[in-house]
């Protein structure tokens, strides 16, 4: 299983580097609606569509993500359109991660497939749009994600004790979670050490808040590794609705595409709109 997870790993790294640190917006952007097509047919999966029907989740996508690139030509979507996004994201996760499986299984499976499209495509569009304000802004996203789900995980392995969201998702603590908004502290602490001694783009969603004030950065700071803690937390809900471990088996070791963006879906249009001011 290791093994697998490894050689999945290096052959999405090899189609992601290049994309990411190309100057054109082209490559990021076709790899990301190849993801956004792939996690939207998950999607249709777990939410009662069979294997062929679910394909017409992807075509939807892709025709909106086409209608885009024509009209807009890669121009920033407007701070009205995500803040609607983030307001129903919000909405969203508060009210099923509240009620529970139950209630998501129990409401009509258009609207939750018309949703789906909405935030797939919204993070789609954001993972663009984050290519455009800068490429370094986008790696101090992803890292900041990817930096506290790999601390919720030892953390909480390590000292967990008191259970987030027994219901949903029993692995992940309380303690994971603190664990991991100070690593993302850390992380943001130490970017901005380093971008006083180093030569590199100064544009990271860090030196934008830090401008602001130290409160003002770990206030955001926490708010985005909550949120990324939600999203995943929300992915795990609409599998136990569904029964299903992982979103799928596209990758290799890995599960399903969903099982590899859950915490990105909701950050990347937060940080998105949060650079906006």
């Amino acid at each position: 299983m290791l093994k697998q997870r490894v050689i999945t790993a290096v052959i999405l790294l090899l189609f992601f580097l290049p994309a990411l640190f190309h100057p054109s917006p082209l490559w990021l952007g076709v790899l990301g609606v190849l993801l956004i097509l792939a996690a939207s047919w998950e999607w249709g999966r777990l939410n009662d569509l069979g294997f062929a029907s679910a394909f017409v989740m992807p075509a939807i996508c892709l025709v909106l993500f086409l209608s885009y690139w024509y009209w807009r030509h890669y121009l920033l979507v407007s701070k009205l359109y995500w803040l609607i996004c983030i307001g129903i994201w919000f909405c969203t996760i508060i009210f099923y991660l509240k009620n529970g499986s139950p209630r998501w299984k129990s409401t009509p499976k258009l609207c939750r497939l018309g949703l789906g499209i909405f935030l797939l495509i919204s993070t789609g569009l954001s993972l663009l749009q984050a290519k455009l304000i800068g490429t370094d802004f986008l790696i101090s996203v992803l890292l900041l994600v990817w930096t506290a789900d790999i601390a919720a995980y030892f953390v909480g392995r390590r000292w967990g004790r008191h259970k987030l969201a027994p219901t949903i998702s029993p692995g992940k603590s309380i303690e994971g979670l603190v664990g991991a908004v100070l690593a993302v502290w850390l992380l943001a602490l130490a970017w901005i050490t380093a971008s006083n001694y180093l030569t590199f783009e100064h544009d990271s969603i860090f030196i934008r808040l830090f401008a602001f004030g130290w409160p003002a950065l770990l206030l955001v700071l926490s708010v985005l590794t909550l949120t990324s803690a939600a999203g995943d937390l929300f992915e795990s809900m609409i599998k136990r609705a569904a029964g299903v471990k992982d979103s799928s088996q596209l990758l290799p070791g890995h599960g399903g595409v969903l099982d590899r963006l859950d915490a990105l879906l909701p950050v990347l249009p937060l940080a998105v709109l949060i650079s906006m001011f």
